[in-house]
């Protein structure tokens, strides 16, 4: 049993602690075994991420992985039964991908309607880990993980990531992914913490503003950290001031630049590669652990682990695209999840199948660059500007039952919450709500939040997360921010 899930619990009252008591408890937690930590299915995992290498074996891998899955969900999940007659054709591994076409696609709606439809009968609750999808997701959505494996198997695939970037055991990482920092908001709060077991200096990412950026160089200069972990959105804004105010004893030192969970554009990446002049890797996945990819220091395209989930492209009629250059909505087939086994999941988010070679990574699947996510603005009381995902990133429980939602800004420091739901928050989930985003800005943002029966779509077609009526030009950050995100982008926001 991982240590990791049975302490989760209690990681907030660790990162609210002063960091003298993170720095001790967090020293002695980090000499813990890896096996201990993360526990055997861990190393079940790394031993089958490193044999990725061998082509043959991991298309066989994936096959009985693929069929595994599929065979689980249509023995165990209601919503599967059905399947049983598919089931009885499949002679070997070899069908799985034959199988896999009888499954309809899945969406969040579907989920949201009926969630134990698609719970597997012989995973007691004891197995359960609830887990909330967050980001820049505009249907937000309750699911389940298998504990004590799930967690386990993302931390063998970030580990994987890392030794792609090269990050060493001594290494510290700059992080600026959606964390906030216990007491950044008060007058002469320090704007980072110090985590030892992962060695994370954790800046602000509610303070984007050139006022607070010597500070966040102070603390970098201090911990001297050697690789950067970062929504782009975050880091974007502190790489534009570097490049005005050049520090180049900092920036030497970072020898990888790693983003994750936002759509990325090649200015940023090319900001970026200037500032800090290290390669600049990116990693795509999602809180539902159905698929994960990520980019190579030679190639910046986006290379699916093909013994993590099956990946698919499909158009807008759920027909699948084999074709490179066509652009796709991803749809994924998660493995190692007994609990709730996402089968044709869709995402949301847009691909298109790369043309060129693989030679790096035979055997996974390679798209060109993935669509979705767009990184948007709120914009402070302060005028501090906080990232959209940031306040994502938080997977607020009051919103777990909503059809959807959506911002809406027209002043700095205030924002409506529209939710699309058939029943009205109570008060308390309100006032809860509310809370939690004023505490997530630091103090900056207040929000109504306002039942509505409908969120209308944007021109493309798209569910947008924000509605930013504000001009945003007078604010740091202009430059990078696209006012016409449908222009922007061909993702789902």
């Amino acid at each position: 049993m991982p240590i990791e899930d049975i302490v989760h619990p209690f990681l907030k009252f660790y990162t609210a602690a002063p960091q003298w008591v993170k720095s001790s408890v967090g020293h002695l937690y980090s000499l813990a075994p890896t096996r201990l930590r993360y526990g055997a299915k861990y190393d079940e995992f790394s031993t089958e991420i490193a044999r990725c290498g061998d082509p043959v074996w991991t298309a066989r891998r994936a096959d009985e992985k693929l069929l595994a899955t599929l065979r689980w969900a249509i023995e165990t999940v209601p919503a599967y039964a059905g399947l049983k007659g598919a089931l009885d054709q499949v002679r070997d591994p070899s069908d799985a991908a034959r199988l896999l076409a009888a499954f309809p696609l899945l969406d969040k709606e579907s989920i949201k309607a009926d969630s134990t439809r698609y719970l597997s009968t012989r995973m007691g609750p004891e197995t359960h880990l609830m887990a909330f999808t967050g980001g820049s997701t505009s249907v937000p959505m309750k699911l389940y993980l298998e504990k004590y494996v799930s967690r386990s198997k993302d931390f063998a695939y970030n580990s994987m990531f890392d030794t792609v970037a090269g990050v060493g055991q001594g290494d510290i990482i700059l992080a600026l992914r959606g964390r906030s920092v216990p007491g950044a908001g008060k007058p002469g709060g320090a704007l980072w913490m110090y985590e030892p077991i992962k060695r994370y200096l954790h800046l602000s990412s509610d303070h984007l503003e050139a006022q607070y950026m010597p500070g966040y160089v102070a603390a970098i200069a201090k911990w001297k950290p050697t690789f950067i972990h970062a929504f782009s959105s975050a880091l974007v804004p502190l790489a534009h001031w570097l490049k005005a105010n050049p520090a180049p004893e900092i920036c030497a030192r970072i020898k990888a630049v790693q983003l994750f969970s936002e759509n990325v554009y090649d200015y940023q990446v090319e900001l970026i590669r200037e500032v800090f002049g290290c390669p600049v890797l990116l990693d795509y996945g999602h809180s539902e652990r159905a698929v994960k990819a990520i980019s190579l220091p030679e190639d910046g395209r986006y290379f699916f682990w093909p013994l993590y989930g099956k990946v698919e492209l499909v158009d807008s009629a759920g027909r699948a695209i084999e074709e490179p250059g066509v652009l796709g909505e991803i749809v994924a087939t998660g493995f190692d999840n007994r609990v709730m086994p996402l089968i044709r999941y869709r995402t949301g988010d847009l691909a298109m199948w790369s043309a060129a070679p693989n030679p790096l990574r035979p055997g996974f699947a390679v798209v060109e660059r993935i669509e979705g996510r767009l990184q948007e603005f709120l914009v402070c009381r302060d005028h501090r500007l906080v990232s959209i995902c940031t306040i994502g990133a938080a997977h607020f429980e009051q919103l777990a039952s909503a059809d959807m939602m959506q911002f809406e800004q027209n002043a700095p420091g205030k924002a409506i919450l529209k939710v699309m739901s058939d029943t009205e928050l109570t008060p308390r989930a309100r006032a809860a709500l509310a809370a939690g985003i004023l505490a997530k800005t630091q103090g900056g943002l207040d929000v109504e939040i306002v039942r509505v029966d409908t969120i209308p779509r944007s021109v493309s077609g798209k569910h947008k997360l924000l509605l930013q009526r504000l001009d945003l030009s007078g604010y740091l950050g202009a430059a990078h921010i696209d006012s016409d995100s449908d222009s922007d982008s061909a993702g789902s926001d």
